[in-house]
């Protein structure tokens, strides 16, 4: 019960503060002993600060307002793309504090090579965060691959990466410091649905690099299915006599939207390997380049027939596109939306409840460092106690 109580008065502050003890036992209905008795243990577990607010005008001594800390406890996030690395440090207000990024193409590479560069990176981002007052609580790794629910600190496959059967912690040169793996499609539905100003309860999210990742979020919870297999959207066949993918089958939608088939298709794929091939696709794009535009609505209908039928399985509030599709989504919305709209007839679907991520391709690696912030949210006592 404590712990539940700890974990609603800090969730008071964090929604409404600054607030006063007395402002917390209204708003969560306790008595004010016991809001001052929990309010001084998530001081001293560096969860809250309390200060004196301004003079208002008013007789007597100021007040003291009570805020979610911004120094002490933080989340740090790591992400290993096809061909970049990344890190983020939020604080307990969920606020990116430490932004790393590192091109580096990784198919192929040993995993131990790749995840002792992640390593390094990782260290640089908890100095960098040191210096601002930061104290990292926990440590989450998206990977774009599959980790499956009883695997736990193994990444079962991650194809574009040529990765089959990693522990992460073989790897790892501190074990102290070892990272949880996610799939990076998951994190950055989460990190979507905590940080969008109003995001649907039930939406699918739908990303890309080399690959296609989808997630789905149910009544605000991750569906991860009975493995930790779900979303597997890449490999949706949209057109069953296809070309022949990595993954054995034919038509899946990954050779039709995925980044190198979009390239491939508007002439680009020289540079492919270049640091930000993306860049060059809105670039191209804008520039009204008829090669490019003609790939993107080709990807654009292969991800519309796709996301038609999810829609028709599960009935979602709305789907997002994140990663590198809600950077080209200007060029991507129309034909996604006018093939929805051509095959999504059992129920009303408004071309509106198809958008972009403001996120972008931060979402993944955001969502890593938030998860280690949300579940001190939900039990304060993960902290140290002061």
């Amino acid at each position: 019960m404590r712990r539940r109580n700890l974990s609603v008065v800090l969730g008071a502050v964090a929604a409404h503060g600054p607030l006063s003890r007395a402002d917390v036992a209204a708003r969560v209905g306790l008595t004010r002993a016991a809001v001052s008795s929990l309010v001084d243990e998530l001081i001293g577990r560096g969860a809250l600060t309390e200060a004196e607010t301004a003079p208002d005008g008013r007789v007597g001594r100021p007040g003291r307002a009570l805020s979610v800390s911004d120094v002490g406890p933080a989340g740090l996030g790591l992400e290993i793309g096809v061909m970049h690395l990344g890190a983020c440090v939020v604080d307990l207000r969920g606020e990116p504090r430490v932004w790393r990024r590192a091109e580096r193409a990784n198919v192929g590479r040993p995993a131990g090579e790749v995840l002792a560069e992640i390593a390094a990176l990782a260290a640089e981002a908890e100095a960098e965060a040191r210096d601002l007052g930061l104290r990292v609580e926990g440590r989450v790794l998206a990977v774009p691959g599959v980790v499956p629910n009883e695997a736990v600190g193994r990444v079962e496959h991650a194809p574009n990466l040529d990765w089959r059967s990693v522990a992460v912690a073989d790897h790892w040169p501190d074990q102290d410091t070892v990272p949880e793996p996610e799939n990076e499609a998951n994190l950055g539905a989460l990190a979507e649905y905590w940080n969008a100003e109003q995001a649907a309860e039930t939406f699918v999210h739908v990303s890309a690099e080399a690959g296609i990742g989808a997630a789905l979020v149910i009544d605000g919870q991750l569906f991860r299915g009975v493995r930790g297999f779900a979303g597997e959207l890449g490999h949706i066949p949209v057109h069953p006599d296809g070309v022949r993918c990595a993954c054995g089958a034919r038509g899946c939608l990954e050779q039709y939207a995925g980044q190198a088939a979009v390239l491939r298709e508007a002439g680009l794929e020289q540079h492919g390997r270049q640091d930000d091939p993306v860049a060059l696709l809105v670039e191209r794009a804008g520039a009204g380049h008829a090669p490019t535009l003609a790939a993107l609505d080709r990807a654009g209908r292969a991800l519309g027939l796709a996301l038609a039928s999810a829609v028709d399985l599960i009935d979602p509030d709305g789907l997002v596109l994140g990663g590198i599709y809600a950077e080209l989504a200007e060029w991507l919305l129309p034909s996604v939306r006018a093939e929805l709209a051509d095959r999504v007839r059992v129920r009303p679907w408004p071309p509106e409840a198809l958008r972009p991520s403001a996120l972008g391709r931060r979402g993944p690696v955001l969502g890593a460092a938030q998860t280690t912030i949300r579940r001190i949210m939900a039990d304060p006592t993960l902290l140290p106690a002061g």
